[in-house]
């Protein structure tokens, strides 16, 4: 099945790859109302899964549209504050534009791709250019916002929260998962058990091994010289990708890409974070890594078109000689 995921994901990004970006900033407000939609179709013909609406079917397999519209999103994003002009009206249309995505998102419920859409619209922000004074005036509001956030969530999430300090406080309930996931990661010791030989994973004693804690998984039976290898291809990549973002000249171009960093720089910290026992575990993927096809066609989908973006720098570069 990943294999097929594999095929079809690189065919995307081939496409992306050679699409051009220019075309896509126009439709903006187009696309912004594709992805509203697109999130309403799980509560319509969605599969319940574990409680959750996150999936719907299509031609026998199933795809997550809250993980699909991560791109686009950051394409929606950079094209409204690609302008000059930072009023608290646009800030606040922004806002207003942004709730209905983050609301259909987190009521599925997926509090993790909402993290991961809420960090490509703060990134993007954050970078625009907006003034100090708003920004500082942006984050109070945040925090006032923070206790009535804590609220809604579900009762299990907040659980999840509480038990993150001490685990063991209900080692077989809400504070398994973290548990198991430390003791893979650590039992893996330097060199690792092997390839198929990890216990706490082949063994089902650490749940979603194969997606949420698939880092766990890896650390064990490839051990820490895997698993800083992991990290430093990750490092790689994304010193590509900030390489790209700031040479590139469009203002537009440089918000977009640097949208889609903070997309993935999240994902893969907040995966990391979680699995070693870092941070709160809540539903996220590690980008390329973690078994799923929504999850790597979005992310090669992004790949795909900071290609794109590259090649937009490049034929810069070409015009200026010429």
């Amino acid at each position: 099945h990943h294999l097929m995921f594999l095929g079809i994901s690189l065919i995307f990004f081939i496409f992306f790859s050679f699409l051009d970006l220019e075309i896509l900033f126009p439709f903006s407000p187009i696309i912004y109302i594709g992805c509203l939609l697109f999130l309403i179709l799980p509560f319509i013909v969605g599969t319940v899964t574990r409680g959750s609406v996150r999936w719907i079917p299509l031609a026998g397999f199933t795809i997550q549209p809250s993980e699909l519209v991560k791109p686009f999103l950051a394409l929606m994003a950079a094209w409204f504050w690609t302008g000059s002009e930072f009023s608290w009206k646009k800030i606040l249309t922004f806002i207003f534009f942004s709730l209905p995505i983050l609301f259909l998102i987190f009521i599925q419920p997926d509090l993790g791709s909402t993290l991961v859409v809420f960090s490509i619209f703060i990134g993007i922000i954050f970078l625009s250019g907006i003034e100090l004074k708003k920004l500082i005036i942006l984050f109070c509001g945040g925090i006032l916002v923070l206790p009535l956030f804590f609220l809604s969530l579900k009762g299990y999430q907040r659980l999840r929260l509480v038990h993150f300090l001490n685990p063991y406080t209900d080692p077989l309930g809400e504070g398994y998962n973290l548990i198991q996931s430390k003791i893979a990661v650590g039992s893996g010791g330097i060199f690792g058990r092997g390839l198929g030989r990890g216990t706490q994973s082949h063994l089902a004693f650490l749940p979603e091994r194969h997606t949420d804690f698939i880092f766990a998984s890896l650390s064990e039976e490839l051990g820490f010289g895997g698993a800083t290898l992991v990290l430093l291809l990750y490092l790689f990549l994304y010193l590509r990708v900030l390489k790209v973002a700031f040479q590139v000249k469009e203002r537009r171009f440089f918000l977009f890409s640097l949208g889609l960093f903070f997309y993935l720089f999240f994902q893969t910290t907040v995966n990391i974070g979680m699995n070693v026992g870092l941070l709160p575990i809540t539903g996220i993927t590690l980008p390329l890594i973690s078994y799923g096809g929504s999850s790597l066609l979005t992310t090669m989908i992004s790949l795909g078109m900071l290609q794109a973006v590259s090649r937009q720098r490049s034929g810069e570069k070409v015009l200026q000689i010429h």
